[in-house]
């Protein structure tokens, strides 16, 4: 369905179902370096990953002490954020230890540092969600949104790996993931990629408070002065390499962290003060009093409705149709 058709809003505003005692999704910072200095991302535009040279990765023990509680609640794992998740030492088998745990996993990856074996063990394991971050339908545009990376690789990955996911018979969705920016034909990528994967997620160009704005779409979901709560305070969750969390991604240097999840569950900092605060702040429609949510550019990208469970849901309707296409 067009984004225009797609009412962003809801009649009335809540914790989402499901979630009432346990975020829906948990977005774990896997590691904060990178092998790629792409444009559009924040970590290129900023110092945060260098605050992080203490802990570079996420400790074996802080990623168990998150899956072991989220399994309990089939909470989606998101691992992304800070750099390159693979660049982990221990990525694949920490993802195969969530998937035994119970845990669902989303990976957003740039492709760049797969082989056969390790998307064969990660199919195989049973990773939800594949998301291949590439921004780009040929190897022009793609060279300059993703210095340093091969264009030639990174097809022959997510071609493997749809490759495997139908040998195997497997549940993983293979998704690719394109921003909506200036100098990018979206047209041109989302016709490329939707004959190789199962759903190619168009997204809104975001600043992350880092970036300056080259948006191709700059048209809000939710316009601001009507001050629609934000939906991220509702179903999600952020931990960095430390284990501490914090009340909203946008918050990507965790300057308004409040607990870390080797001291506190994360189920008792779901239901912080300080996370509750900001919800019923919101729910009055007084975020923008909020100073983190008042200087915030991408409230306004945030949709109650077109989001990552409407594209798992699109993935899931196409997996493996590419064949037939």
């Amino acid at each position: 369905m067009p984004e225009k058709e797609i009412s962003h809003t809801k009649e009335r505003y809540a914790i989402k179902g499901g979630a009432e005692e346990f975020p829906l999704m948990l977005i774990l910072s896997l590691v904060y370096v990178c092998n790629s200095k792409c444009p559009n991302c924040p970590y290129s535009n900023c110092d945060i990953q260098k605050t992080y040279d203490d802990a570079p990765v996420m400790p074996e023990d802080i990623f168990r002490r998150i899956v072991e509680e989220s399994g309990r609640y089939n909470a989606y794992l998101r691992i992304t954020a800070g750099g390159e998740p693979m660049l982990h030492p221990k990525a694949v088998d920490l993802m195969a230890y969530a998937k035994r745990q119970g845990t669902r996993i989303g990976l957003i990856t740039n492709g760049s540092l797969f082989d056969r074996k390790k998307l064969t063990s990660l199919i195989e394991a049973g990773v939800d969600n594949i998301e291949f971050s590439i921004d780009a339908g040929d190897e022009e545009t793609y060279k300059r949104v993703r210095p340093g990376l091969d264009w030639k690789r990174v097809n022959e990955n997510v071609r493997m790996a749809a490759d495997i996911r139908d040998h195997l018979k497997a549940p993983t969705r293979i998704i690719v993931s394109v921003i909506n920016q200036k100098d990018v034909d979206i047209k041109a990528a989302d016709g490329y990629w939707g004959k190789i994967a199962d759903k190619v997620q168009i997204r809104k160009y975001l600043t992350w408070g880092y970036n300056k704005d080259h948006s191709a779409d700059p048209t809000p979901y939710l316009p601001l002065e009507e001050a629609v709560p934000c939906p991220w305070l509702f179903e999600r969750f952020n931990i960095d390499t430390r284990g501490d969390v914090t009340v909203c991604g946008e918050d990507i240097a965790f300057g308004e962290k409040f607990g870390n999840v080797m001291e506190h569950s994360i189920k008792e900092l779901w239901r912080h003060p300080k996370m509750e605060y900001f919800r019923k702040t919101h729910l009055g429609k007084k975020g923008a009093e909020i100073p983190i949510c008042g200087k915030c550019d991408d409230w306004q990208y945030r949709s109650w409705n077109y989001n990552y469970w409407k594209v798992v849901d699109d993935a899931e309707k196409t997996k493996g149709l590419r064949s037939k296409r």
